[in-house]
Protein backbone atom coordinates (compact mmCIF):
# COMPACT_ATOMS: atom_id res chain seq x y z
CA UNK A 1 0.00 0.00 0.00
CA UNK A 2 1.42 3.37 -0.99
CA UNK A 3 1.53 5.89 1.86
CA UNK A 4 -0.11 9.22 1.10
CA UNK A 5 2.39 12.05 0.96
CA UNK A 6 2.23 14.67 3.70
CA UNK A 7 3.34 17.19 1.07
CA UNK A 8 0.80 16.70 -1.74
CA UNK A 9 0.70 20.13 -3.35
CA UNK A 10 2.60 20.69 -6.57
CA UNK A 11 0.59 23.79 -7.41
CA UNK A 12 2.90 26.80 -7.71
CA UNK A 13 2.09 30.45 -8.28
CA UNK A 14 4.58 33.16 -9.21
CA UNK A 15 4.19 36.39 -7.24
CA UNK A 16 4.82 39.44 -9.42
CA UNK A 17 7.96 41.31 -8.32
CA UNK A 18 8.41 43.09 -11.64
CA UNK A 19 11.63 41.27 -12.49
CA UNK A 20 13.32 42.38 -9.26
CA UNK A 21 13.70 38.98 -7.62
CA UNK A 22 11.49 35.89 -7.54
CA UNK A 23 8.80 34.67 -5.17
CA UNK A 24 7.14 31.27 -5.60
CA UNK A 25 3.99 30.46 -3.64
CA UNK A 26 2.72 26.91 -2.97
CA UNK A 27 -0.73 27.08 -1.31
CA UNK A 28 -1.54 24.21 1.09
CA UNK A 29 1.85 22.64 0.39
CA UNK A 30 1.49 20.58 3.57
CA UNK A 31 -1.69 18.53 3.87
CA UNK A 32 -4.14 19.99 6.39
CA UNK A 33 -3.98 17.10 8.85
CA UNK A 34 -0.19 16.95 8.69
CA UNK A 35 -0.01 20.74 9.13
CA UNK A 36 -2.12 20.40 12.29
CA UNK A 37 0.24 17.76 13.68
CA UNK A 38 3.36 19.79 12.85
CA UNK A 39 1.86 22.86 14.52
CA UNK A 40 1.22 20.89 17.70
CA UNK A 41 4.70 19.33 17.69
CA UNK A 42 6.47 22.66 17.24
CA UNK A 43 4.26 24.42 19.77
CA UNK A 44 5.27 21.89 22.42
CA UNK A 45 8.78 20.78 21.46
CA UNK A 46 10.57 23.90 20.20
CA UNK A 47 12.75 25.59 22.84
CA UNK A 48 11.16 29.03 22.60
CA UNK A 49 13.04 32.17 23.64
CA UNK A 50 12.42 35.90 23.41
CA UNK A 51 15.88 37.38 22.89
CA UNK A 52 16.85 41.00 23.31
CA UNK A 53 18.30 42.96 20.41
CA UNK A 54 19.65 46.48 20.14
CA UNK A 55 17.17 48.93 18.57
CA UNK A 56 18.28 52.54 18.19
CA UNK A 57 20.82 52.10 20.97
CA UNK A 58 18.47 50.38 23.44
CA UNK A 59 18.06 46.69 24.27
CA UNK A 60 14.51 45.46 23.65
CA UNK A 61 12.88 42.04 23.51
CA UNK A 62 11.70 41.06 20.06
CA UNK A 63 7.87 41.08 19.65
CA UNK A 64 7.55 37.30 19.13
CA UNK A 65 9.15 34.05 20.30
CA UNK A 66 11.83 32.33 18.26
CA UNK A 67 14.35 29.49 18.11
CA UNK A 68 17.30 28.68 15.85
CA UNK A 69 18.06 25.12 14.67
CA UNK A 70 20.59 23.77 12.21
CA UNK A 71 23.86 22.08 11.44
CA UNK A 72 26.79 22.62 13.76
CA UNK A 73 28.50 25.91 12.94
CA UNK A 74 25.51 27.47 11.17
CA UNK A 75 25.57 30.60 13.31
CA UNK A 76 23.10 33.41 12.70
CA UNK A 77 23.88 37.07 13.39
CA UNK A 78 20.98 39.43 13.96
CA UNK A 79 21.07 43.05 15.16
CA UNK A 80 24.49 42.62 16.70
CA UNK A 81 23.70 39.31 18.43
CA UNK A 82 25.10 35.90 17.46
CA UNK A 83 22.90 32.81 17.77
CA UNK A 84 24.20 29.25 17.93
CA UNK A 85 21.93 26.63 16.36
CA UNK A 86 20.28 23.91 18.41
CA UNK A 87 20.41 20.36 16.97
CA UNK A 88 17.67 19.58 14.46
CA UNK A 89 14.28 18.39 15.65
CA UNK A 90 13.23 15.42 13.47
CA UNK A 91 10.10 17.20 12.22
CA UNK A 92 12.07 20.30 11.22
CA UNK A 93 14.55 18.15 9.31
CA UNK A 94 11.80 16.20 7.53
CA UNK A 95 10.27 19.41 6.18
CA UNK A 96 13.74 20.63 5.19
CA UNK A 97 14.38 17.47 3.18
CA UNK A 98 11.07 17.83 1.33
CA UNK A 99 11.76 21.47 0.44
CA UNK A 100 15.23 20.54 -0.81
CA UNK A 101 13.69 17.94 -3.14
CA UNK A 102 11.22 20.52 -4.41
CA UNK A 103 13.57 23.40 -5.14
CA UNK A 104 16.92 21.64 -5.65
CA UNK A 105 18.72 23.72 -3.03
CA UNK A 106 20.34 22.72 0.26
CA UNK A 107 19.54 24.34 3.60
CA UNK A 108 21.54 24.00 6.81
CA UNK A 109 19.44 25.98 9.28
CA UNK A 110 15.97 27.23 10.13
CA UNK A 111 14.66 30.19 12.10
CA UNK A 112 11.41 29.30 13.86
CA UNK A 113 9.16 32.22 14.80
CA UNK A 114 6.05 32.02 16.97
CA UNK A 115 3.47 34.78 16.71
CA UNK A 116 1.36 34.34 19.86
CA UNK A 117 -1.31 36.77 18.67
CA UNK A 118 -1.80 39.55 16.16
CA UNK A 119 0.23 41.79 18.46
CA UNK A 120 3.37 39.80 17.67
CA UNK A 121 5.15 40.87 14.51
CA UNK A 122 8.40 41.25 12.60
CA UNK A 123 9.23 44.68 11.19
CA UNK A 124 10.53 45.66 7.78
CA UNK A 125 13.82 43.96 6.95
CA UNK A 126 15.67 41.94 4.31
CA UNK A 127 17.41 38.61 4.78
CA UNK A 128 20.64 40.03 3.40
CA UNK A 129 23.15 39.24 6.14
CA UNK A 130 26.67 38.56 4.91
CA UNK A 131 26.61 34.91 6.02
CA UNK A 132 23.67 34.22 3.67
CA UNK A 133 25.79 35.04 0.60
CA UNK A 134 24.58 36.70 -2.58
CA UNK A 135 21.00 36.14 -3.78
CA UNK A 136 20.03 33.77 -0.93
CA UNK A 137 17.14 31.33 -1.22
CA UNK A 138 14.74 31.57 1.72
CA UNK A 139 12.00 28.95 2.07
CA UNK A 140 9.16 29.88 4.44
CA UNK A 141 6.50 27.50 5.79
CA UNK A 142 3.42 28.88 7.57
CA UNK A 143 1.46 26.95 10.21
CA UNK A 144 -1.52 28.07 12.26
CA UNK A 145 -3.35 31.37 11.93
CA UNK A 146 -3.28 33.20 8.60
CA UNK A 147 -1.14 36.34 8.55
CA UNK A 148 -0.40 38.89 5.87
CA UNK A 149 3.14 38.85 4.44
CA UNK A 150 4.06 42.27 3.03
CA UNK A 151 6.83 43.45 0.72
CA UNK A 152 7.89 46.95 -0.24
CA UNK A 153 10.73 48.18 -2.48
CA UNK A 154 13.88 49.25 -0.67
CA UNK A 155 14.09 52.22 -3.02
CA UNK A 156 11.26 54.37 -4.42
CA UNK A 157 13.17 54.27 -7.70
CA UNK A 158 12.51 50.55 -8.11
CA UNK A 159 10.47 49.64 -11.17
CA UNK A 160 7.63 52.08 -11.64
CA UNK A 161 4.72 53.50 -9.72
CA UNK A 162 2.81 50.19 -9.83
CA UNK A 163 5.48 48.40 -7.78
CA UNK A 164 4.77 49.68 -4.33
CA UNK A 165 3.78 47.65 -1.28
CA UNK A 166 2.68 44.09 -2.07
CA UNK A 167 0.70 41.75 0.19
CA UNK A 168 0.30 37.97 0.24
CA UNK A 169 -1.93 36.19 2.76
CA UNK A 170 -0.10 33.13 4.08
CA UNK A 171 -2.31 30.32 5.37
CA UNK A 172 -1.93 27.06 7.30
CA UNK A 173 0.42 24.73 5.39
CA UNK A 174 1.52 27.25 2.74
CA UNK A 175 5.09 27.36 1.41
CA UNK A 176 6.76 30.46 -0.01
CA UNK A 177 10.23 30.54 -1.59
CA UNK A 178 12.10 33.83 -2.13
CA UNK A 179 15.12 33.72 -4.44
CA UNK A 180 17.15 35.68 -6.97
CA UNK A 181 17.60 39.34 -6.08
CA UNK A 182 14.53 39.57 -3.82
CA UNK A 183 16.58 40.41 -0.71
CA UNK A 184 18.59 43.00 -2.65
CA UNK A 185 15.57 45.00 -3.81
CA UNK A 186 12.78 44.33 -1.30
CA UNK A 187 12.06 44.58 2.42
CA UNK A 188 9.44 42.27 3.91
CA UNK A 189 7.45 42.16 7.15
CA UNK A 190 4.63 40.52 9.09
CA UNK A 191 2.97 43.55 10.63
CA UNK A 192 0.75 43.70 13.72
CA UNK A 193 -2.85 42.63 13.06
CA UNK A 194 -5.35 42.85 15.93
CA UNK A 195 -7.79 40.78 13.87
CA UNK A 196 -5.47 37.75 13.56
CA UNK A 197 -7.45 34.66 14.65
CA UNK A 198 -4.78 32.94 16.76
CA UNK A 199 -1.20 31.71 16.98
CA UNK A 200 1.07 31.27 13.98
CA UNK A 201 4.37 29.40 13.65
CA UNK A 202 6.68 30.22 10.76
CA UNK A 203 9.72 28.24 9.62
CA UNK A 204 12.28 30.04 7.45
CA UNK A 205 14.90 27.68 6.04
CA UNK A 206 18.18 29.12 4.81
CA UNK A 207 21.80 28.25 4.05
CA UNK A 208 24.48 29.83 6.22
CA UNK A 209 27.80 30.09 4.35
CA UNK A 210 30.83 28.67 6.18
CA UNK A 211 32.82 31.30 8.04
Amino acid sequence: MTQKSLFPSDEMQLFNLGGYGALQYFPEWIDGGAADRYFSVFLNEVSWTQPEIRVYGQMRRIPRLQAWYGDKGAQMSYSGALFEPQPWLPALKKIKNEIELLCGHSFNSVLVNRYRSGLDSVGWHADDEEELGGNPIIASVSLGASRMFSLRPKSPELGNASFKKRDLLLNHGDLMVMSGSTQEFWHHAVLKDKMAPGERINLTYRFICPR
